[in-house]
């Protein structure tokens, strides 16, 4: 064999060869395993990277010494073999060898009308593939003349016959594949795969398994699970004397089929081997693979073996299934889902076998699919709530009175807003299907109708599919698979708990959130948010009285009657989540969020308050504020309107005793929201110190709170050595502080944040990813100071970053105890840690965690 000076042009692949994946593929390295296992796979040569780099500079290995492997009129097929199979290469070549003479001895050996046909398919590729005409012009199918018609219109078009030289077909066809993975479209296409820049090709030459001939001929590939749900299935195809053909002839199913013949019925001898095969690639490979092949008068060879296509769903049920046959460890199994795939199991998901009927695309911002009819109004998702009908709220934008609807809905679309807008946000933490941002579709909630781009329109009552997984909006009713919470997705999960080393725990404002985290195994309530307990419409109008009071006692007599409201809703967080850890935020947001914003929603509210129009109008106004994030909110209205903190801390400390004795004991967790001062903390602690003495005295019971601090601005993250002392923990709320820390609207944001992506201003959006710079190195900063002012300070955090896998390798190597996120984002974040903790030991600076990470 000839060799280069330093190494070799090309090597048989053969059980002892030197091929390495690095250097020669995966394609080579996969074939070699094959080869080992003593599966009758066809005479093959590879040729390493830099072989196919110096054939597309034009400099051409040792052809002849590389034909004499295949011997005297070979006909070979040439593969590609990249590195890692999913950055693709030049489409197979076959065939390539073909010419007049070995056309005239497959006439003899396989008859006219399979030789014409192989000789046809490789003209036609050659053609079109390499010498670069025009396909329009080598289309004809296999017949009587086609092949004739081919080699003439070749000669017409290059004014030379077409080549008959074995050799320089083999010189062509590389040349042409090792170009082809040079140019420029080529290499961007790889890059979007994740393949680097420099990414190298390998390629292979085989000798042709020509599927064709008298008896059992054909070829086929073949599986033994099945691609979507993972379950154990042999599915693929056979077809008979096919190869050169494009359309089907003889097609036999594989199993036994009512519909038809099948493979195993016809060869029965034949289909156990493949079944032997494929069970011996499963353990040896440690991989469900794809087996493709070929029958040729009843001998069969193996030509390739790949890794089974699959769902997550599929994934997950394969690496367990894996892992519990002894053939791979229980960590290799969990390193081989990527965490976020895991979101496809828990919510419905748009059937990929189905027809699809899209009209628009918008940003997936919550995943999952639904089929409902169209409502433009909270109100009207009610109603349809309460007639048990599934409907889709469609919003220009939500506002925090859309909460409701939201709850009655199965999914939300929105023409504007971005991944952290408010429908983005409480769409991911009560589970439903959300598309937001979505422009190409046109709202008129006036007309009540939704106009796509093709111009069809859609009317309230009309059904729609939203698929939140992909950002689709489709037409009418689409085919479903259901959630896949099934005993491998537990499985897996209880694994990756054994090895994560920071704990994940949800944030849940309702029963029913709660509930959800306790059945994703959350670690308790990281994030409770109480303002959302108060757009219900019972209570919504005693807010109303309460924030129109004059005085403090009027205020405090409208809050008594919020209390036992409250104080129930706290006691169910406590029994559910049984004996967890609970946090609960203190009343963050401006009291205007609780006001009506249009002139009959200041009607009814002047008529339930039974104050005149005007007045109710002028305060109204006076509330509204130039930019109510910066304004009267979180701690600032625990300070100068503390009778609503004071009522909160009593309802929660009500709770937890009265939970406490009809089940396990509850320490409740209470947070203060929006602090920038520390003597805003002493203010706040000093009174609810003080309820939670009157409570334990009026009770007669022991009562354990623990206190702490959203971290929400930079000034908070940069005093924390001031805060921490008075606090038992520090909780980073990442969606508020990134939007002080960029001066950035959230709910703006996404209106130009993918033109700043592009651009490369931010590497990603920073409410998407956790800005690990910038917004990264104030959590640092305050988790230092706090700890070094109070040693055993807990440190969390409980924005939308939470749930996000990058955000957590941050989290964990700065020491965070741990993150809080949505409810269905647990299972994410569960195994996101748990890789995390497998790839890079804990105790690393956070700088150096985060750049292995």
């Amino acid at each position: 064999m000839q060799r280069h000076a330093d190494f070799a042009e090309f090597t048989e692949v053969t059980p002892t060869a030197q091929i390495a994946q690095s250097r020669h593929g995966w394609r080579a390295k996969c074939l070699q395993r094959l080869i080992r296992m003593e599966l009758p796979v066809p005479r093959t040569v590879a040729l390493p990277f830099e072989v196919v780099r110096a054939i597309a500079a034009g400099q051409m290995p040792d052809i002849e010494g590389l034909a004499a492997v295949f011997g005297e009129d070979f006909v070979v097929s040439i593969r590609s073999s990249a590195e890692k199979p999913e950055w693709g290469g030049p489409g197979t070549i076959l065939n390539v060898g073909m010419n007049d003479r070995v056309h005239a001895r497959l006439i003899g050996t396989h008859g006219q009308e399979a030789a014409d046909a192989l000789y046809l398919n490789f003209v036609q590729t050659y053609a079109t593939q390499v010498a670069r005409l025009d396909p329009d012009m080598f289309h004809d199918e296999p017949g009587p003349g086609a092949l004739k018609a081919a080699l003439a219109t070749y000669r017409a078009e290059t004014d030379d016959d077409f080549p008959q030289s074995a050799t320089r077909q083999l010189i062509e066809v590389l040349r042409s594949m090792a170009r082809g993975w040079e140019g420029t479209t080529a290499r961007l296409l790889r890059q979007a795969k994740g393949a680097p820049a420099e990414a190298a090709l390998g390629l292979v030459v085989q000798r042709m398994a020509l599927g064709i001939g008298p008896g059992l001929s054909g070829s086929g590939t073949m599986q033994f699970v099945d691609s979507v749900t993972g379950l154990p299935q042999i599915t693929g195809r056979f077809r008979g004397q096919s190869q050169g053909r494009r359309e089907e002839v003889g097609a036999l199913y594989l199993t036994r089929d009512p519909r038809g013949a099948s493979l195993e019925e016809a060869n029965p001898d034949l289909f156990a081997q493949l079944c032997d095969f494929g069970a011996r690639c499963r353990v040896r490979l440690r991989e469900e693979m794809q087996i493709e092949f070929t029958i040729e008068s009843g001998q069969l060879a193996v030509i390739d073996a790949v890794k089974v296509q699959r769902s997550a769903r599929a994934a997950v049920r394969i690496a367990v299934a894996l892992a519990e046959d002894g053939i791979i460890g229980r960590e290799d199994a969990l390193l081989r889902i990527e965490p976020r795939a895991l979101t496809e199991l828990l919510h419905y998901q748009v059937d990929p076998r189905g027809a699809r009927d899209p009209l628009g695309k918008g940003i997936a911002a919550s995943p999952g699919a639904a089929t409902g009819r169209i409502v433009f109004t909270s109100a009207e998702a009610q109603a349809s709530a309460a007639r048990d009908e599934a409907c889709i709220l469609v919003r220009r934008e939500t506002v925090p009175e859309d909460v409701r609807g939201m709850h009655a809905a199965v999914a939300v679309l929105t023409e504007r807003g971005g991944m952290t807008s408010h429908a983005a946000v409480i769409a991911r933490g009560l589970g439903l299907p959300c598309i937001v941002g979505c422009a190409d579709l046109s709202i008129n909630t006036r007309e009540r109708t939704l106009r796509a781009p093709d111009g069809r329109v859609f009317r309230a009552g009309d059904t729609i599919t939203v698929d939140g997984t992909n950002g689709e909006v489709l037409a009418g009713v689409a085919d479903m698979m259901e959630p896949a919470l099934d005993g491998g997705f537990r499985t897996l999960l209880h694994w990756a708990d054994t090895v994560r080393d920071i704990g994940v725990r949800a944030n849940a404002d309702t029963p029913d959130d709660a509930r959800t985290a306790r059945m994703f195994e959350a670690e308790g309530i990281g994030l409770a948010r109480t303002e959302h307990m108060f757009f219900d419409e019972d209570r919504l109008t005693v807010m109303r009285e309460m924030i129109f009071a004059d005085t403090a006692p009027d205020r405090r007599a409208a809050l008594d009657r919020l209390l036992p409201m409250q104080r129930a809703d706290f006691i169910r967080l406590f029994e559910i989540m049984a004996g967890q850890p609970v946090c609960i935020r203190l009343f963050d947001p401006p009291l205007h969020e609780f006001l009506p914003h249009d002139r009959d929603g200041m009607r009814e509210l002047a008529e339930a308050l039974d104050r005149p129009l005007s007045e109710v109008t002028r305060r109204c106004d006076a509330l509204s504020e130039f930019n109510p994030m910066l304004g009267m909110r979180g701690v600032r209205l625990g300070v100068t309107v503390p009778e609503i903190y004071d009522m909160q801390a009593r309802a929660i400390f009500e709770a937890a005793v009265e939970a406490s004795r009809h089940g396990a004991p509850v320490v409740p967790e209470v947070m203060i929201p929006l602090v920038s001062a520390a003597r805003e903390v002493e203010i706040v602690k000093t009174r609810i110190d003080a309820v939670a003495s009157a409570v334990k005295t009026e009770m007669k019971a022991e009562l354990t709170y623990r206190l702490g601090v959203m971290v929400e601005t930079p000034r908070a993250a940069l005093r924390a050595g001031e805060i921490a002392p008075h606090v038992e923990f520090l909780s980073f709320g990442t969606n508020d502080l990134t939007q002080m820390t960029y001066g950035l609207s959230r709910d703006d944001a996404g209106r130009f944040m993918s033109i700043y992506v592009s651009q490369g201003v931010y590497e990603e959006d920073p409410f998407h990813r956790l800005d690990v710079e910038g917004v990264g190195e104030l959590l640092l900063m305050g988790a230092k100071r706090g700890r070094e002012a109070r040693p055993g300070l807990r440190i969390s955090v409980c924005g939308e970053h939470g749930g996000n896998p990058e955000s957590i390798a941050f989290c964990r190597a700065a020491g965070f105890d741990y993150v809080s996120c949505s409810p269905f984002r647990v299972p994410v974040a569960r195994l996101a840690a748990a890789h995390f903790a497998l790839l890079a030991p804990r105790g690393e600076r956070a700088g150096e965690g985060v750049q292995k990470s």
